[in-house]
């Protein structure tokens, strides 16, 4: 979850041609999901800092999408009791919140923070965004659907929970964080389905 941006987009302004609203946008990153699964079900390997994700292209992404100001959370597992300063500082840099949780140690607290966290926008107007895969959260995201609200999921497509993506047809968005938002430098070991429209036979040469 190293190397963020030493260069963020404010997160929350919007792009140009946006559709202007003061509605907010939530996101919550579940760090350690996005990392696991890019490391051993994307990469085969540890990340290396210029593999993963550009956290600040993502919070202007989801900006730019909605159209309204971005309250970007980043969730950390600190049982250990250590923060990795370095990564904090640099979150704090793009205007994201690090949401640093502990527990006894059995406990997965990063999944306990997010879900209690959607609860808690059930009754807060504003979009919601969760960047992660985990079919942890199906019930709270299920929850914030058919509300006057937007809600969207950001993750690789091919990993995410086959019960998450069935929500797709009650209005939940999933977004690809490589080929929607653009969240990496280069381009990533990936064999996907690619809708016919998207397919670019120059890539394959």
């Amino acid at each position: 979850m190293s190397d963020p941006s030493a260069n963020p987009a404010p997160s929350d302004q919007p792009a140009p041609g946006a559709a202007a609203t003061n509605v907010p946008t939530y996101l919550l990153v579940d760090g350690e999901n996005i990392d696991a699964t890019l490391g051993m079900s994307v990469l085969g390997h540890r990340p290396s800092p210029d593999e993963r994700p550009r956290w600040d292209r993502i919070a202007s992404f989801v900006g730019s999408t909605w159209g309204g100001p971005v309250v970007p959370l980043f969730f950390l597992n600190a049982t250990s009791g250590q923060l990795p300063m370095p990564f904090v500082q640099a979150l704090l840099a793009m205007s994201y919140r690090p949401v640093p949780l502990s527990g006894n140690g059995t406990e997965k607290v990063v999944d306990i923070g997010i879900q209690r966290t959607l609860d808690a926008l059930r009754d807060r107007p504003g979009n919601v965004v969760l960047a992660s895969h985990d079919g942890d959260f199906i019930p709270q995201v299920e929850a914030l659907l058919g509300d006057d609200r937007r809600v969207g999921l950001l993750g690789f497509r091919e990993f995410v929970n086959l019960r998450m993506t069935e929500l797709a047809g009650r209005g939940l968005e999933i977004l690809d964080l490589e080929h929607d938002v653009q969240a990496f430098t280069t381009p990533l070991p990936r064999v996907r389905i690619i809708p016919i429209e998207e397919f670019d036979p120059l890539r394959f040469l």
